[in-house]
């Protein structure tokens, strides 16, 4: 029992045996007692408790799990969260650099506050200044009033997460545009359609990788053959330009809901071609084990042999692919947005953002006009780091 004891980690991991929760561990009696419920419930859990156990041991993965479900909850309430609407403007405010948030007026400590700002001209480089008026201090408020908004498009509201009240100096955390409109609402706005085209892309590419990976994978023989010269075919062709040809043939007169359904289309259109390979090369290795031989024999369909009996054998796989997927589409939309191919204004999302900000003379004087593509990096990261997480996961038993 020594040996056993000193296999055992900070985390109460016995060799790779998942840990138990600390207080359910002290309320189970003696160390030994602990060292075979930990044990037991190891031999006897079923694979997704043992992927559950391994994923919330990776921290990073977990932390970034957090974060992006915190993006996504933002999408959902972009009109209460953001102080602004993605179209209104401050008349006056262009290319305003982000509010400074103060704690301190004239040495006291108070609430959170801004100041009302100057806009000057500077008569040697002919360029607007913004300068603080320290005489009021304006608090910024949670629950306010503010700009009217139609939650979801349906119901009117004029309530915010945060602002500074209707006659106050507008706060703008991440500055102005050249059109005086909030930089940190648009990229909320802008998260909404950034975030989703990538769920949807990949859950259409997800659901075609399968279902022709698994025909490709089952049936074989000339089957096989003509599917995966056409994937030979599909992965010879330049992904970026291929997607500018089939965006550039959309109408221009589409609305914004016609067009990201139709460029989640295209960012599916050639993102199922590696998980459908996938697919067909475990189908391939499982397809003449026991139990799906004798699902055949027992009369099953072939629909049901490959979806009830083969695909959970590697489902944990499949979920690492989606994972992994995600940030690839997202980055797509954001690459066919910049080159104008993609949403179109009055639609928000990120890559629309950036195009807004390609002038590199403009950039060089307002830099917080590239804030969104920091939304962008952060957000591919998140989903790789939980797919990693995931990936680690996906074996409970590896060390």
């Amino acid at each position: 029992m020594s040996t056993h004891l000193s296999e055992r980690t900070e985390g109460g991991v016995t060799g790779s045996t998942p840990f138990i929760d600390e207080a359910e561990d002290r309320s189970i009696g003696t160390v030994d007692e602990r060292l075979e419920a930990a044990d037991e419930r190891f031999y006897y859990a079923n694979p997704w408790k043992l992927i559950m156990w391994r994923f919330r041991r990776h921290r990073l993965a977990m932390i970034s799990l957090v974060v992006l479900a915190l993006l996504y909850l933002g999408a959902v309430f972009a009109e209460f969260i953001s102080p602004y609407t993605a179209t209104w403007r401050a008349e006056g405010f262009q290319m305003m650099p982000p509010t400074k948030i103060h704690v301190f007026h004239e040495g006291s400590l108070h609430r959170p506050f801004v100041y009302a700002l100057e806009k000057t001209l500077d008569q040697e480089t002919f360029k607007y200044v913004f300068t603080e008026d320290t005489s009021t201090p304006y608090p910024i408020l949670f629950f306010t009033q503010g700009v009217e908004y139609k939650m979801w498009g349906q119901w009117p509201m004029s309530i915010h997460l945060f602002g500074t009240g209707e006659d106050a100096p507008a706060i703008m955390l991440f500055g102005s545009d050249e059109l005086g409109r909030d930089i940190f609402s648009r990229t909320i706005y802008g998260s909404r359609i950034s975030l989703s085209i990538g769920l949807f892309g990949v859950l259409i590419s997800f659901m075609i990788g399968i279902a022709i990976g698994g025909i490709s994978g089952y049936f074989g023989g000339t089957t096989d053959e003509v599917i995966q010269r056409m994937i030979d075919v599909i992965i010879s062709i330049p992904l970026i330009p291929f997607w500018m040809a089939l965006s550039a043939a959309l109408p221009r007169t589409w609305t914004s809901t016609q067009t990201f359904l139709a460029i989640t289309l295209i960012l599916a259109a050639v993102t199922w071609t590696g998980l459908a390979r996938v697919v067909r090369g475990k189908l391939l290795a499982l397809r003449e084990e026991d139990y799906a031989l004798a699902a055949q024999v027992a009369g099953a369909s072939k629909a049901r042999i490959i979806f009830r009996h083969l695909m959970p054998g590697f489902t944990s796989h499949l979920i690492v692919s989606v994972t992994l997927a995600i940030p690839v589409a997202i980055l797509g939309e954001t690459a066919l947005s910049f080159l104008g191919l993609g949403i179109q204004p009055p639609a928000v999302s990120w890559g629309v953002l950036l195009k807004d900000a390609q002038d590199l003379v403009a950039v060089a004087q307002q830099p917080w006009r590239l804030i969104p593509a920091i939304f962008v990096i952060g957000t591919v990261l998140l989903f790789n780091f939980v797919g990693d997480g995931l990936r680690d996961a996906a074996d409970p038993y590896s060390a």
